[in-house]
């Protein structure tokens, strides 16, 4: 069996109660979850039933992030509840079809992305004003 993977870290965006989120901070924070939910399907599989519990200590998440997680799997229909715990569907193997798809179509357009975005920081910025 292979060696479990580390989870990704939980990543805090930090703002004061004024400022609004931006709008790739978002992206990012809905990023980690998608990473939270893998890392749950994974343990899954490795070794199904698993209780919320021991699923939380095993990941070392939070009880509330861990059943958000499996809610959010569960309204996927990879995932079910038993009486020993949740158990992994059918449908996970087209979840990861469909995860490994959409994941190379957002690394183009992050590639994309960056390479503009280092474009416009290497840029004088106009000397002008307002709009």
């Amino acid at each position: 069996m292979p060696a479990p993977k580390e989870p990704l870290p939980d990543v805090e965006v930090p703002l004061s109660e004024d400022e609004p989120a931006q709008l790739a901070d978002r992206i990012e924070e809905e990023l980690v979850l998608l990473a939270r939910n893998v890392d749950i399907l994974e343990r899954l599989s490795q070794s199904p039933p698993i209780g919320i519990i021991r699923l939380s200590e095993a990941l070392r998440l939070p009880i509330h992030k861990t059943r958000y997680s499996l809610h959010l799997l569960e309204r996927e229909g990879v995932i079910q509840p038993s009486a020993d715990g949740a158990v992994v569907t059918d449908r996970a193997r087209e979840f990861w079809a469909t995860l490994n798809r959409s994941l190379e179509s957002m690394t183009t357009v992050i590639q994309r992305l960056k390479a503009r975005a280092a474009e416009h920081e290497e840029r004088q910025p106009p000397g002008r004003k307002g709009y």
